[in-house]
């Protein structure tokens, strides 16, 4: 497996509104391998496939403390909310950045899993949290965009700093 390079804020391509998926095939299976993978390295919870550069409508996760329980979910689509809550979210494609965001207590879920066969999935608390978190992803949208435009000229600053940081360090001889 390969771990696969995750697309920074505020990189365009993070903006790209991810296209349906026509084939689960062995080639698919190996990007979702790949993606699960490269979440478990980082480490995540969810990662969507526009996060690395792949604009398919492609999610996976997995919540679980022993990361033991993963969900691949192709062309999701979420049927019914309920409820809402307010939790901190953070982003592997932002960095080290945190904030609180409202969304469903408790969703359904339409989707394809990794052999192409059509799902339906209520999910609560955590993953469901995750699951919008990542669906937002193929919709081309940041968590950083429910938050004021201050708070996210912040994080533009905070991520740039530490990008300079990292540059100013990795001088070779």
């Amino acid at each position: 497996m390969t771990i696969l390079r995750i697309l920074e804020f505020p990189d365009p391509k993070l903006r790209i509104k991810a296209i349906p998926i026509e084939t689960v095939d062995d080639g698919l299976r190996v990007v979702i391998d790949n993606m699960f993978e490269t979440m478990y390295a980082a480490p995540g919870i969810g990662l969507a496939a526009t996060q690395v550069d792949f604009h398919k409508r492609l999610l996976v996760a997995d919540v679980s403390v022993e990361k033991d329980d993963p969900h691949v979910l192709i062309n999701p689509r979420i049927l019914e909310k309920d409820g809402s809550k307010v939790s901190e979210e953070g982003c592997l494609s932002i960095p080290g950045y945190f904030d609180s965001v409202k969304r469903a207590e408790t969703i359904r879920v339409s989707f394809l899993d990794r052999n192409g066969n059509q799902q339906e999935k209520d999910m609560e608390g955590l993953l469901a949290v995750c699951v919008q978190h990542e669906i937002d992803h193929l919709e081309g949208k940041l968590f950083v965009d429910y938050l004021s435009e201050a708070k996210r000229q912040k994080v533009r600053k905070k991520l740039h700093k530490q990008r300079r940081v990292q540059s100013d360090s990795s001088i070779m001889f």
